[in-house]
């Protein structure tokens, strides 16, 4: 066994002839221990509402979408897309034509991103996870339906049950360059009924759905989409398939994935997790530096073993790895310590969500564990509980040799 740690650990649990080198030690052990349960319980938080958020975002975000670098719009009918549309690994392959418009419903008004799609958009099995009101449905026996974003129901005060007040969209012509003497005839007005309104995020709620023959109509455009939105079936890397379709489409086009498309929402969530990171973990530093004070003290107590060591020929270095050791142990005691009771709390959170929320769509906070997040708590107090302790032992030989030189 290797004699500093032996001495070490003879020393952690030996009694103290000052009870104020236990309470010293006790407060170091506990700062750490608070520090590292509540920087593994915040960390999973964060996990829980960046899972809880990407699903919200992931269920009106396809896996990939293809735009046009040059222009809004471009032909969908061309032998490469024909071809991408029966790839067997793509479980939905959504054309999309959207453009701002003008909405009105019982003399009220609002913007609005009108998106026409096509029918397989449909496909998305979580549309009716995000319909607060109504149903998800474009098209029924009487013709077209709306689905618009809770944003633009704020503003207008829908109603999915009124058949008689149907929701009036405006939109320019398309080639108009002058204004028209009579109102009203350089635009197309069209009106169809809501049948649903659906709640996901601010950016996506201010978008109303509409099919995609209907959008057509509305903004005279017979041929040409805005995007093309492919879902893949499960087990298929998107990666790997934006690849693929980026090598063969040429460079006339942008392939994007879920990330690529929310950049921002990507950026925010990680920004904000390492900055609750680095925040606790300048407060665990000063629970950790707790130790130096507590080593100094048991070198006092500890002055006679230490003379009698070295009169057995222990070097400085000898000495050193003692208090090294007794400071690592100190501290990693508090931090295993913490992790397990952080992650206990955290599964009785998950399981059974006793801290709750209020005006969410969740009522508890949600948790989600990542190993990463264990081994970085555990690596941030092993880096500076060594520092610490490093410090506190070269510190106690210095005065150890001090007192030597006094005495």
């Amino acid at each position: 066994m290797n004699t500093p740690f032996y001495i070490a650990r003879r020393y952690l649990f030996a009694k103290k002839s000052t009870n104020a080198i236990n309470i010293i030690s006790t407060i170091s052990v506990v700062g750490v221990f608070v520090g590292s349960a509540a920087l593994i319980i915040i960390l999973s938080v964060f996990n829980g509402f960046e899972e809880v958020v990407l699903k919200m975002f992931n269920t009106v975000t396809p896996h990939l979408v293809i735009t046009p670098k040059m222009g809004k719009t471009f032909e969908p009918n061309t032998s490469y897309f024909n071809n991408l549309k029966t790839n067997k690994d793509i479980y939905s392959y959504t054309e999309v034509l959207a453009e701002n418009a003008l909405l009105v419903y019982d003399k009220r008004q609002s913007v609005s991103l009108v998106k026409g799609v096509s029918a397989d958009y449909l496909k998305n099995p979580s549309l009716d996870s995000i319909t607060v009101q109504g149903k998800f449905v474009l098209r029924n026996d009487a013709g077209a339906n709306a689905v618009i974003g809770s944003a633009i129901q704020n503003y207008l005060m829908v109603n999915t049950n009124d058949p008689f007040t149907p929701l009036q969209i405006y939109s320019p012509k398309k080639g108009v360059t002058t204004a028209s003497v009579i109102p009203g005839q350089d635009l197309i007005i069209k009106s169809l009924p809501v049948s649903g309104i659906f709640e996901v995020q601010q950016d996506f709620d201010n978008m109303t759905i509409v099919p995609l023959d209907f959008a057509r109509e509305l903004l005279g455009e017979e041929k040409e989409i805005s995007s093309i939105e492919i879902n893949l079936k499960p087990g298929f890397d998107a990666d790997e398939f934006k690849d693929q379709i980026e090598s063969e489409i040429g460079e006339h086009f942008t392939v994007k994935n879920r990330i690529e498309q929310n950049v921002v929402l990507y950026n925010i969530l990680g920004t904000e997790k390492w900055a609750v990171y680095i925040i606790l973990t300048f407060i665990l530093i000063i629970a950790i530096f707790n130790i130096i004070g507590s080593l100094t003290m048991l070198v006092l107590d500890k002055l006679k073993d230490i003379a009698i060591l070295r009169s057995l020929g222990a070097g400085k270095a000898f000495i050193k790895q003692i208090f090294l050791f007794e400071g690592m142990m100190i501290t990693m005691a508090g931090c295993i310590l913490g992790l397990i009771i952080g992650f206990i709390f955290c599964l009785l959170q998950q399981k059974y969500g006793f801290i709750k929320m209020s005006n969410v769509a969740f009522n508890a906070y949600p948790i989600a564990f990542k190993w990463t997040d264990f081994l970085l708590v555990f690596f941030t107090v092993s880096l500076f509980s060594f520092v610490a302790s490093a410090l506190s032992a070269r510190l106690s030989v210095k005065k150890i040799n001090e007192m030597n030189k006094d005495l």
